[in-house]
């Protein structure tokens, strides 16, 4: 099953939309927000969730007159903060909280932007709910793709990765049975064209530094690795149906092109922008209609020339990594996904170096026990032991 094999929508879209944003205070959260107050006639924020940021979550519910509200982190369930929330707002509280924001009968549409793993439950109940899901949780597909893409209706579940929109509006009124392979662009990250060796020297500050997107740090770092880019090609592989091997990565350094897809018959098609995240999420919420930009438009007169190249999975090993999990299937993208976190948060507070990310990674899929994905518990299971051999690993390559 993918995506594509009906275009028009069948999951219920309302006018205004009632969205549940779960994941409000992140980069993609306060995006989403952005657009819902653009777009306040045709967009109503009915439910917001957040890990521990509870300011900024009485804020927006304060502000948009949220009905429900939920914190996944039980440290920060009682914060005074949050008796500052509007009267009659009901609190829900821990991962099932966010879970429960996904099935209310008066939300039509879930934006997921809670980061990692943990997004996994939310989008699988709000799939089995019938809700339309505009996802940017590339780990939930990436990691449960298996489980995830059997309960999608045609129109129910929209991609908002900038470059998976992308391919999804190449998509609209093709035949699917046509596409030949995806151009999956990238922007190389703040280190492309070095070499391992020069890689091995690079701090978590440089590699914060990304050059055209503004993300959370964890999705930067795994852009400078290129291993968000790795879990992109197996995020494409199972919201549109294609081989790992089908899926090209591309550098593109302008961020202007942001990914194409290839015909049967040679064609190509491009979905060009600015570099503004708001446009995949407007396009989410507003599918399949098109709503004024939520930003500044570009002279494409004035911009610089558009370059392309091929990705380097030598310097870059963790997108070699993201492929080969892939081609495994199973539960081994779930164990390379949880290796990875590991690693990242690991690099981010200096406990190990730039390369020992990836070879946390081989380390942890060179020993794992890999299985048919059949529940979300067994993916607990196997998350939860892949984290526990990475941090052995860890400890392994940085004594």
């Amino acid at each position: 099953m993918n995506i594509f094999e009906d275009t028009a929508p069948r999951a219920t879209r309302h006018r205004p939309l009632r969205v549940a944003v779960l994941g409000c205070s992140g980069s993609i959260g306060s995006q989403t927000l952005d657009v819902c107050r653009q777009h306040a006639d045709k967009l109503r924020v009915v439910a917001l969730s957040v890990h521990s940021s509870t300011k900024t979550l009485v804020e927006a519910a304060r502000e948009f007159g949220a009905a429900h509200v939920a914190v996944s982190d039980h440290a920060h369930v009682a914060d005074a903060v949050l008796g500052e929330l509007p009267g009659g707002c009901v609190m829900h509280a821990g991962a099932k909280g966010v879970v429960e924001l996904g099935e209310l009968p008066d939300v039509d549409c879930v934006v997921c932007a809670v980061v990692g793993a943990a997004g996994i439950a939310s989008g699988y109940a709000a799939l089995k709910a019938g809700k339309v899901l505009a996802y940017a949780n590339k780990e939930s597909i990436v990691v449960g793709g298996d489980l995830l893409m059997p309960l999608v209706r045609p129109g129910q579940l929209i991609p908002v990765d900038s470059e998976h929109s992308a391919i999804f509006q190449c998509l609209v009124g093709e035949r699917t049975t046509d596409l030949r392979r995806i151009w999956l662009t990238c922007s190389g990250g703040p280190f492309y064209g070095r070499t391992r060796g020069e890689l091995a020297s690079v701090t978590a500050a440089d590699a914060l530094a990304h050059p055209t997107w503004n993300m959370g740090q964890k999705i930067t770092i795994d852009s400078a690795t290129l291993m968000n880019k790795g879990l992109e090609v197996l995020e494409a592989h199972h919201l549109f149906d294609v081989s790992v091997d089908d899926v090209r990565v591309l550098i593109h350094r302008q961020s202007r092109i942001h990914s194409m897809v290839e015909f049967a018959d040679g064609s190509v098609k491009a979905q060009l922008g600015p570099s503004d995240m708001r446009i995949p999420i407007q396009y989410a919420l507003s599918y399949p209609e098109r709503w004024e930009a939520p930003c500044d438009r570009p002279d494409w007169c004035q911009e610089p020339p558009l370059t392309l190249g091929e990705a380097d999975e030598h310097a870059f090993g963790c997108l070699a990594l993201a492929r080969e999990a892939g081609r495994v299937g199973g539960t081994m993208p779930c164990v390379m996904n949880a290796a990875n976190e590991v690693a990242n948060a690991a690099f981010r507070q200096g406990r190990c170096g730039f390369l020992d990310i990836e070879r946390i990674v081989s380390n942890v899929m060179n020993v794992a026990d890999i299985q048919r994905v059949e529940s979300l518990e067994q993916l607990e299971e196997c998350d939860a032991q892949a984290r526990a051999t990475a941090q052995a690993a860890l400890l392994e390559v940085c004594p």
